[in-house]
C-alpha cells in the first residue's frame, strides 16, 4: 500500500466519525427550497472542521436573492423568491504550493425531507452503521461526497505530504430547490483550473448531463352539473388534448435528437389536478411537466418555444380554447453540461482513479441535472462529477452508501490533488 492508502487505514474512524456526525444533523430543506431550509447547523458542523484542518480561509457567504436574480437575468439559471432566512455558503481554502494548479470541489449540504420516518428502518437523521453501509438521510446525497472532498485534503494533511496548489471546499445550500447555493458562489467569482462536482456517481465519472424545465399549464373550462353535461366545458378533456399534441411532440423529439451518453429527450406529465366532484363537469384543470433535453443539440429556448407552440397550436385549433387560452408558466430551469473527454483534467482525474482502483473508469452521461452545469457553462471551468453514492438511493427511504465507495473517493480524490496541483500552469 502507498502512503495514502497506510494513512486512510490508521484514520478510518476519524473519517468515519466526520460523516456520521454530519448526517446526525437535520438539514432538509422545506418545499424545495422555496420556504426555506435547515443548513445551518450543518454548515456550523463544517466551518468547525475547516477550522480544524487549519484551512487558509473559510468564508460564510449568506444567501442573497438579489445574487439569484442577477444570474437568472444574466445565465436564465436561478430559482426566485425562495426563503433564505438562516441560509450560507460556506467556501473553504487551502493554500498550497504557488504555482500549482488549483482545484474546487463542489458539494450541498441540504438534504430532502425524510418523508414517513415510520418507513425507515432507523431513525433517518440517526447515522447507522451495518452491513458495510451507513444509513442515514443525505447519506449518498450527498453528505458523503461532500465529507470525502473536505476528508481528501486532511487524509494529504494526515500523510504529512504538502498541497501542491490551492483547493476549495464549497458546501452550498438549497441545492435541491434547483441549485441557487452554487449559482450564488459562482455568481461570487468562485473558480478553479478545475472543478468536482461530489454527487453520487455509482463509481462512474460523469461528463454529461441532461437538461431541464418545469412547466405548469392551467385550462379554464365551465362548470355545470354531469346530469347537464352538454351545458358545460370540461377543462380536464381540454387538458388531456393538450397533453395528447405533447406526447407526439416528445416522439418527434425522441426521432430527432441522439446523443452518445445520454437518453432521448423526454416529458413527463408529473401533476395533473382539476375538477371539484364526479357530479360535476370540470371548470378548472392543470398539469405540471419537465422536460428533459439534451445539451448541445437543443436549447433551453427551443425546448420553451417548441412547448408553448405546441400548447398554443393545439388550443387554437379547439373552439373554446381559442378563446380561453391555456396560461403556461415556467416555475424551474437548468441547462445541460457537457464535458470534452480529452479535456486535461478528464485526462488527469483519470490516471488518478487508476493509480487508486485498478482499473479504467467508465465514463457515462446521467439523466438527471446536478450543480456541475453551473460551473462548466458560467464560471466556464473544467468540470467532471465524480462522487461516492448511487442515484438509486437519492431520496430514497432508508438512504445508504457504502463504505467502500466513501474510503475509495477519499483516497481518489486526494490522489487528484496531488497529480493535477502537481501540475504547473500552462502545462497541458
Amino acid at each position: 500500500m502507498g502512503i495514502l492508502e497506510t494513512t486512510l487505514e490508521a484514520h478510518k474512524k476519524e473519517y468515519l466519525d466526520r460523516l456520521i456526525g454530519l448526517i446526525n444533523i437535520d438539514t432538509h430543506d422545506l418545499g424545495h427550497g422555496i420556504d426555506g431550509g435547515l443548513e445551518k447547523k450543518g454548515q456550523d458542523y463544517m466551518v468547525g472542521l475547516f477550522r480544524s484542518m487549519g484551512a487558509n480561509r473559510i468564508d460564510c457567504d449568506p444567501m442573497d436573492e438579489a445574487v439569484i436574480r442577477d444570474c437568472f437575468d444574466r445565465y436564465h439559471e436561478g430559482n426566485l423568491g425562495h426563503d433564505q432566512t438562516d441560509r450560507y455558503n460556506v467556501y473553504a481554502t487551502f493554500g498550497g504550493k504557488k504555482g500549482g494548479k488549483s482545484l474546487l470541489f463542489n458539494s450541498h449540504i441540504d438534504v430532502m425531507p425524510e418523508g414517513d420516518p415510520g418507513e425507515w428502518t432507523t431513525p433517518p437523521y440517526q447515522a447507522d452503521v451495518r452491513d458495510g453501509k451507513i444509513f442515514g438521510r443525505g447519506a449518498a446525497d450527498m453528505k458523503g461526497g461532500l465529507m470525502a472532498s473536505a476528508l481528501a485534503v486532511k487524509l494529504i494533511q494526515d500523510a504529512g505530504l504538502e498541497l501542491p496548489g490551492d483547493v476549495t471546499i464549497t458546501s452550498v445550500c438549497d441545492e435541491e430547490g434547483g441549485g441557487n447555493g452554487s449559482m450564488q458562489a459562482v455568481m461570487r467569482g468562485l473558480k478553479a483550473d478545475g472543478v468536482v462536482n461530489c454527487e453520487g456517481t455509482s463509481d462512474e465519472l460523469v461528463l454529461d448531463h441532461m437538461g431541464w424545465v418545469f412547466f405548469q399549464v392551467t385550462f379554464e373550462g365551465k362548470s355545470c352539473h354531469s346530469g347537464g353535461k352538454k351545458n358545460g366545458v370540461s377543462a380536464i378533456d381540454k387538458a388531456i388534448k393538450v397533453i395528447s399534441a405533447l406526447n407526439e411532440k416528445e416522439h418527434d423529439w425522441l426521432l430527432t435528437y441522439k446523443h452518445p451518453l445520454l437518453p432521448a429527450p423526454n416529458l413527463n406529465i408529473g401533476v395533473i389536478r382539476g375538477g371539484t366532484a364526479g357530479s360535476t363537469v370540470p371548470g378548472d384543470c392543470m398539469f405540471q411537466t419537465c422536460v428533459h433535453f439534451v445539451p448541445g443539440l437543443m436549447s433551453m429556448q427551443q425546448v420553451i418555444d417548441e412547448f408553448t407552440d405546441t400548447v398554443n397550436r393545439t388550443a387554437k385549433a379547439d373552439p373554446w380554447m381559442e378563446k380561453h387560452m391555456p396560461v403556461i408558466s415556467v416555475y424551474q430551469t437548468g441547462n445541460g453540461f457537457e464535458m470534452d473527454p480529452e479535456d486535461p483534467f478528464v485526462r488527469t482525474f483519470q490516471s488518478a482513479y487508476r493509480e487508486i482502483r485498478g482499473k479504467d473508469v467508465k465514463i457515462v452521461g446521467s439523466p438527471s441535472g446536478c450543480d456541475s452545469r453551473l460551473w462548466r457553462n458560467i464560471a466556464k471551468c473544467p468540470t467532471i462529477q465524480f462522487g461516492p453514492g448511487n442515484l438509486a438511493q437519492c431520496h430514497a427511504v432508508n438512504e445508504w452508501l457504502e463504505l467502500e465507495a466513501y474510503w475509495q473517493s477519499i483516497l481518489i480524490y486526494a490522489k487528484l490533488i496531488l497529480e493535477w496541483g502537481g501540475q504547473p500552469h500552462g502545462k497541458e
